[in-house]
């Protein structure tokens, strides 16, 4: 995590040499983001899918990286599926998430959407009615908001709480009996997300373990059971910013492939992560403005900030940060903790706070990796009307 790849280093060095002003840039690596999508989708079990959760990061460079490796896309609008026209992409999508408009489910179906993610009764009575208009067949799957034990939940819980997100347990049911009384809606699984940016492997393993010991139970609710196929498990698998050791993704797959082989009627297990694809391929570098001192602590203020990199106000943490001094400049002296933020006129446009740094300078630039997923894209870019960053992609991805 403290070391650049070579190419990322280049291109940074390339925008700032090219850039007139102090440099904001992210820059993504495309290779490196093949390589790890690759290991990811060679530790997926028989019967288990991955479609990437594009509001993570739907720059169309990503997107067509991903196309050739993934089974397919999970989109939350319409404005996301214009993002997968946009990049020519021919695979499969899902559409998830509240609050779809009727425009949105028209342009979802005209583009052959694979399935819809009911949240409530009133999206299945509004989904049929436009099903029937423009005369297609939609495979549904219905979103549920389970019951869950305590110990189950997240810092960013999306079920077993009060949301806004799926139907209660208690109205499955008759979701079911209206789906299946819909002339133009055909019932092809569930989908159930309950925890997002979980980082302890031994969590998710039981959270699958719960949904697959209710599979039975929600699939038996169906008159026509044979069509009900799949269990769509969400994503949330989550990124260790501070040590950057990575989710044992390799374990929780070997879990699933040995509690899957143990069921006698096993869904098609679908993933739709989306942080845990792109994460670790982004860097954002920002150049030093000005180093100063206030009530005995040290600040760094940079081009850029939190309108251009929410990710760190967001997640609560203090990103970490590597230091590029200038060319030619020798850092010397011991390292001293500093604050790293932006220029909005906020106290809460901060990067990160007391990071150990030996002798930054003005002019030296500081990169924040992982940057590559709800970084930019979660970001207020207009607040203050700087200017937006450039973005640089290096490498083709396809390794």
């Amino acid at each position: 995590m403290d070391k650049l790849p070579a190419s990322v280093l280049d291109a940074i060095e390339q925008a700032h040499s090219r850039a007139a002003d102090p440099l904001a840039v992210f820059a993504y690596d495309l290779d490196a983001l093949a390589q790890h999508v690759r290991e990811v989708m060679a530790a997926l079990p028989a019967g288990v899918e991955l479609f990437y959760a594009i509001k993570a990061n739907s720059e169309a460079p990503i997107l067509r990286t991903l196309a050739p490796l993934v089974d397919g896309f999970e989109i939350s609008s319409g404005g996301e599926i214009e993002r997968l026209q946009a990049a020519s992409s021919d695979r499969p999508f899902v559409f998830s998430g509240p609050g779809k408009l009727d425009s949105d489910f028209r342009a979802a179906l005209s583009q052959g959407v694979a399935a819809i993610h009911v949240e409530s009764l009133g999206e299945i009575e509004r989904l049929q009615r436009i099903a029937v208009e423009l005369g297609r067949v939609q495979p549904v799957f219905i979103r549920i908001n389970p019951e869950l034990p305590t110990t189950l939940s997240s810092r960013l819980a999306m079920g077993g709480t009060a949301t806004p997100f799926g139907l209660d347990e208690a109205e499955v049911p008759e979701a079911v009996k209206r789906v299946e009384a819909s002339s133009h809606l055909r019932l092809q699984g569930f989908h159930v997300h309950a925890m997002s940016h979980q980082q302890q492997v031994e969590r998710h393993e039981q959270l699958l373990d719960l949904y697959l010991e209710r599979w039975a139970q929600w699939k038996a609710l169906a008159n026509r059971p044979e069509t009900v196929t799949h269990l769509n498990v969400g994503g949330g698998i989550g990124v260790d910013y501070l040590s950057g050791e990575r989710f044992d993704w390799p374990r929780l797959c070997r879990h699933l492939e040995r509690r899957l082989g143990a069921l006698a009627d096993a869904p098609v297990v679908r993933f739709e992560p989306g942080r845990f694809i792109s994460a670790y391929c982004g860097y954002y570098a920002i150049e030093v403005l000005d180093s100063k001192s206030s009530h005995g602590q040290h600040f760094l203020i940079c081009r850029g900030g939190t309108h251009q990199f929410r990710l760190p106000v967001a997640q609560g943490h203090d990103h970490p940060v590597i230091h590029l001094p200038a060319a030619g400049r020798e850092p010397s002296g011991v390292s001293r903790p500093f604050s790293v933020v932006g220029q909005l006129c906020t106290p809460k446009d901060v990067l990160s706070r007391g990071r150990q740094l030996v002798d930054p300078a003005v002019g030296d630039l500081l990169v924040l990796p992982m940057a590559g997923a709800y970084g930019y894209n979660i970001s207020h870019a207009d607040f203050l009307c700087h200017p937006r960053p450039e973005q640089v992609f290096v490498g083709r991805g396809d390794g």
